[in-house]
């Protein structure tokens, strides 16, 4: 009963600091617009038409996006640390991220071997996001036959480990034969970006996201089961093939899409879930899977707001804010509590 209480409290501090943080973060960037005006614009009241647009075609949308990527990148590494009872699991063990990265290359540094075939399309946004969720898709496609084929939830991390292997080895020969700008297209991919999706594509992502939240809630029971491991999973009537297939599958929906439209952001999937079990001491899904979701929006608010440099017009890449924040935090966190719940 104290437990629920004190939970209760958490959960409720934490919604109020996502809506503090949203706010801040809508409120921040190269033009300063007062709150008030915020206000009036998000309840279609203000007459600024400028500001208008800043807060509506712009702010709005990248807000949305963080909490979008780190919910479901944090959910994302939670089931993939239950599922392989490795703390160092993340959303991108599976070879996803590889995948999306591959499809990227082809397409951006692909011109210098194929002959110019792609040149027409590399301008394109949206040829980018496909070429990312057809790469990651290829290699979901692959994981998800081989998860049926075998008994051992190791063999599946090593094999979506040597499928980003491979996968950064052709992205390293594409590389080498690639023009300055290819590379310079590519590179800037992996920085990652939150402000680049307009509300038609932020609705796409956010279809494909809810997808994989609702079976991530599905999985509940079974990530519960698997904590003390598949042996005992099986003696509780635990489906393994069945709830790994379920497990794989909503952490490659949340994975694939997000990678790409927002492209690989780094420590989110792999940090949350620990930051979160420190907090709440706890193992039970019921409780992390909603407390993750809270903490990796929060959070990625948080470094989205920073990468803003407030009052600058430059934007820091994502990647260095999320890398630069937040492995030191989870060092402490680690190093003071010397526990990790599995």
């Amino acid at each position: 009963m104290q437990n629920t209480k004190r939970y209760q409290l958490i959960f409720l501090a934490l919604i109020l600091l996502l809506l503090l943080c949203f706010f801040i973060n809508i409120s921040l960037g190269s033009i300063s617009i007062p709150n008030v005006e915020i206000f009036k614009t998000i309840f279609g009241k203000s007459a600024h038409m400028s500001w208008h647009h800043i807060i509506m075609d712009y702010r709005l949308p990248k807000a949305f996006t963080a909490i979008i990527v780190g919910s479901g990148l944090g959910i994302s590494g939670l089931m993939m640390q239950t599922l392989f009872r490795n703390p160092l699991a993340g959303p991108f063990v599976l070879g996803i991220t590889s995948g999306a990265s591959l499809g990227v290359a082809i397409v951006t540094m692909g011109t210098s071997l194929f002959g110019g075939l792609l040149l027409g399309v590399l301008a394109s946004k949206w040829t980018l996001v496909m070429a990312a969720t057809l790469g990651s898709f290829l290699v979901l496609l692959t994981v998800l036959i081989v998860s049926t084929k075998v008994r051992d939830a190791m063999a599946i991390l090593i094999i979506g480990l040597m499928f980003g292997s491979i996968s950064g080895a052709v992205v390293n020969v594409l590389s080498y034969f690639s023009s300055a700008e290819e590379l310079q297209q590519y590179f800037f991919w992996g920085f990652g970006s939150l402000g680049n999706l307009s509300w038609n594509e932020l609705l796409i992502l956010f279809i494909l996201y809810a997808a994989g939240i609702l079976l991530s809630l599905a999985a509940i029971k079974s990530l519960n089961s698997l904590l003390l491991g598949e042996n005992y999973a099986k003696s509780l009537g635990l489906d393994i093939k069945k709830s790994r297939l379920l497990i794989i599958t909503s952490t490659s929906l949340l994975a694939g899409t997000i990678t790409a439209f927002a492209g690989p952001i780094a420590f989110i999937g792999l940090a949350i879930p620990h930051i979160t079990r420190q907090v709440f001491s706890t193992s039970n899904h019921k409780i992390l899977l909603p407390a993750v979701f809270l903490f990796g929006a929060i959070i990625m608010l948080i470094c989205d707001s920073i990468a803003q440099l407030p009052s600058s017009d430059y934007t820091l890449p994502i990647n260095a804010i999320t890398s630069l924040i937040g492995a030191p935090v989870v060092i402490w966190l680690l190093v003071r509590k010397r526990k990790m719940m599995f």
